[in-house]
Order: C-alpha cells, then structure tokens, then sequence
C-alpha cells in the first residue's frame, strides 16, 4: 500500500485523491496520508513566509519515510529540482485565471473601486493594468474561505486559479475565466508534480501516471521562471498552448503597478520545451525584465 502525502484542504485532497485513482487505474493500491505544513498554519503572505512554504514538509516526510509520493501543485514548488525525487507531470487541469465575483460579475463589470482579494504580485499588476480603479486586498486561505469573502460582503470578488474550482467541483462559482492573452497565469497552472524517492517502487509507481504533453508545457513554462531566476511569488506569468505538435510559449514579466507589461513568445516541438523557455526568457530580459524584476 503506498502513503500519498498530501496536505489536509478540500483542494489539496482532491488533487490526492485523483491521483490515487490514477494508480489504482495502474494497478497500485494507495491511501492518503495528511502532512502539515508551514503554510497551512501561518496566515502570513506567501511572499513573506517563502517559497516552498506548502511543499517543503511533504518532501520531508517523502524522503523520512513517513509517506511514499508527495502530490503538489506544481506551480508552488521552489524552481530548483530536488535531487532526491522523481518528478511527475501527469495529465494536466485548465491552466486559466478566474474570477468569482458577487453578482455574477465580470472583471469589466465590477463598479469603480471594487475591492478584489490576490495577495499574488502576478495577479496584482495584471489586475492594475486591466483596472487601475480598483480596491485590491491581501487575500489568504484555501477556496471555501477565499470565495466566502465575497459571499460574505467582505469582498467584491476573488481571483483564482480555474484549476482548483473545477478540482474542487467549484467551476460554476466561476463569473469570468480569463483567456490567457488577457490574463496570463502562473507558470505550469493547472499542472500537478507527483515527487517519490528516487530508484523505489513508488518512483516505479508514478512514472506511469506520466503525460508528455502536460509534461512538456509544464517543463517549458517553469524555465521561464527560473531562468528569470524568480520565484512562485514574483509577478513573472506563463503559458503555452499546442498548435498541431508546435509548443507555443508565451512569458511576461509584470511591474507590480501596472505600468509594464513585457510579453515574448516561442515555438517548437516538444523535446525543445526548455529550449523554448529559454528563448522566451532571453526575449524578456533583452526588453528589460531585470529592472521589473528588481524593483
């Protein structure tokens, strides 16, 4: 019987749980097995708490032994691989951005000076050059009490990741999905990562849940961050989409005020995702992300 790690939220468990559907589909029995972390007891903005904040205690009671697989979202996993871990990229959820807004609101709609919860400086300086009027606030908390700040009157709307409302069976709560040319979201949204100790059965187990496509788009989107050199917390976006078997990547860098918004895209076959990437990211500092990125 494998040990899933995985922390206690309804987004977090149901993420598990597919995955545990997914190796019993494979042939391997597994159960879930609850770890908490730093950040599911420190209410602190995830900028000021760190990187890793939600993935850090799985990887050790991974490698302790206290579970086998580790199931995060990917995109809150520090870009710096593990060296312990097999790393996993299996089929991948919607990577949009949405909105759940009172009312049934579009982001357009919204009144002048609506107050809209993201502690997310990605989500903040797009939010600013979209709509420069508005009142936005630090939001924290898992799905139920994000989106009860605007069912209680606390908040006009939310922005979340459309990934976790449709894992969450929350995806009509959802007023406005954002196409990406619009509202880029974070690098490798939507994407899991399955992580277990390097040469063992576990690591035998996950390599079958394995998607080459998502893995690919998720591989492309993440070098973008990292040869940024930036963190999950910075307002660095990307994303990808196929067109036949052409990736196409797309990278923007953001200043947190709205005032810029840097932008390059490249294309190419799968085995060239970090090619791509890379290029995506050269393309952004030639037009001057190091000084978004700085200040």
């Amino acid at each position: 019987m494998l040990k899933i790690g995985t922390r206690g939220s309804l987004l977090a468990t149901t993420q598990s749980g597919h995955v545990q559907e997914w190796l019993k589909s494979a042939g391997y029995e597994a159960e879930l097995h609850i770890v908490t972390t730093h950040g599911d007891v420190n209410m602190a903005p995830v900028e000021r708490i760190g990187v890793g904040v939600f993935t850090q205690a799985l990887r050790e009671a991974v490698a302790g032994g206290e579970c086998d697989i580790a199931v995060h979202s990917f995109k809150d996993l520090p870009t710096a691989a593990d060296p312990r871990f097999d790393l996993v990229v299996p089929q991948r959820q919607d990577a949009r951005e949405a909105l759940v807004a009172r009312d049934g609101l579009t982001l357009q709609e919204l009144p002048e000076g609506a107050r809209v919860g993201t502690s997310a400086p990605r989500r903040i300086s797009q939010l600013k050059a979209l709509r420069p009027d508005l009142d936005i606030r630090p939001l924290r908390g898992n799905i139920d009490t994000r989106m009860g700040k605007v069912t209680g009157g606390e908040l006009d709307a939310v922005l979340l990741a459309y990934a976790g409302l449709v894992r969450a069976n929350y995806a009509d709560r959802a007023t406005e999905v954002f196409d990406p040319g619009v509202f880029m979201p974070a690098p490798a949204q939507g994407a899991l990562a399955i992580e277990a100790v390097k040469a063992t059965p576990a690591a035998e187990a996950i390599a079958q849940l394995a998607d080459n496509t998502a893995t690919a788009a998720a591989q492309a989107e993440r070098t973008v961050l990292s040869r940024l050199e930036a963190g999950c917390t910075a307002p660095v976006a990307a994303t990808s989409h196929w067109e036949g078997e052409q990736l196409v990547v797309r990278g923007g860098v953001f200043a947190v005020d709205g005032s810029r918004q840097l932008t390059a895209q490249a294309a190419g076959m799968a085995v060239q995702a970090q090619e791509l990437g890379r290029a995506v990211s050269e393309e952004l500092f030639a037009q001057g992300a190091a000084d978004l990125l700085d200040n």
